[in-house]
């Protein structure tokens, strides 16, 4: 039995001609009238009732053609699912962000996303590079936006930009006169950081060696949960800290209550990168929103920032 053989019957059955139905089948009659009988024969009665002068159902034969309507109208169902299966944009994308990547991001990337796949919405989710990594393994998310070096099996990742550091301090401190900060410089006052779990912490403190190990606890003594809780500490006069560029500008305070400064090159920066389960069956999907991160990032491509 096969989804041709129904549809033979069923067009038979509205014709009740065998010309017609070959016709509106796109077949040579006598290639129903076999795939007709061929039907009969397999199931071991007869579908119509023939005649020189018409083609009429038999009792059993309109309960046959009746569950074969449904059966290919089902069949157009499984179609139609693939069709629009193929359209790896028509649905939605569940996309995790680290907490010092998701908040300057997504206001610019939802935007330019929406222009170029209006049916692809994200469910969002911001955490800890851990708590990311172990959704995305399990299915739970789609894809991550993470910092760099990240590592898992049967994971792909592509960088997508870098995003060099710029040292925060309150309007009117005496390194406001400088042109530039020396990481150096960064151990003889207190340095205001993430809290334990944040890649962004480990990153600042990597990229100011007087700060680490055993000098982290003398110089790093306050710490947050949120870059924009150390943004509020800064302005408070409480302390200097270090933002990635996307974070530089994203705040409201006016004029004349902080000051920010770039680093001495070689200027430290974080390369940001995508990362999908390479079994993901939207390939296109993940391409769109890298593409569409890169677009709208403030950070730069990845070649070029000179590695220090």
């Amino acid at each position: 039995m096969t989804l041709t053989e129904l549809r033979y019957i069923v067009t038979l059955a509205q014709e009740q001609h065998f010309g017609r139905a070959a016709e509106r089948c796109h077949v040579s009659q006598p290639t129903l009238s076999v795939g007709v009988k061929k039907l009969e024969d397999e199931l071991g009665v007869l579908i119509f009732e023939r005649s020189k002068s018409a083609v009429r159902l038999t009792p059993v034969g309109e309960g046959i053609v009746a569950q074969a309507q449904k059966v290919l109208e089902q069949a157009q169902g499984i179609r139609e699912l693939a069709q629009a299966g193929k359209n790896q944009l028509a649905a939605p994308l569940k996309v995790g962000a680290i907490y010092t990547v998701g908040p300057y991001l997504f206001p610019h990337l939802i935007p330019q996303l929406h222009k170029v796949a209006p049916d692809m919405p994200l469910y969002i989710e911001e955490n800890f590079t851990h708590v990311l990594r172990d959704k995305l393994r399990t299915g739970e998310l789609d894809a991550i936006i993470i910092a760099l070096p990240f590592h898992e099996a049967d994971v792909l990742t592509k960088p997508l930009y870098d995003e060099p550091f710029y040292v925060l301090m309150p309007a009117g401190h005496p390194w406001s006169e400088l042109q530039s900060i020396d990481a150096g410089l960064l151990n003889d006052k207190s340095l205001l950081l993430l809290g334990e779990g944040h890649c962004f912490r480990d990153q600042v403190l990597e990229a100011c060696p007087t700060t680490r190990k055993a000098d982290e606890q003398r110089h790093t003594t306050i710490e947050s949960s949120s870059l924009e809780t150390i943004r509020h500490m800064v302005a408070s006069g409480l302390g200097i800290s270090v933002l990635p560029l996307s974070a530089v500008d994203s705040h409201h305070y006016a004029p004349g209550v902080i000051d920010i400064r770039p680093l001495t090159p070689p200027v430290p920066f974080r390369t940001v990168a995508i990362a999908w389960r390479a079994s993901f069956p939207r390939p296109n999907a993940i391409e769109v929103l890298a593409d569409s991160i890169r677009l709208c990032s403030v950070g730069r491509p990845p070649q070029a920032v000179a590695k220090p």
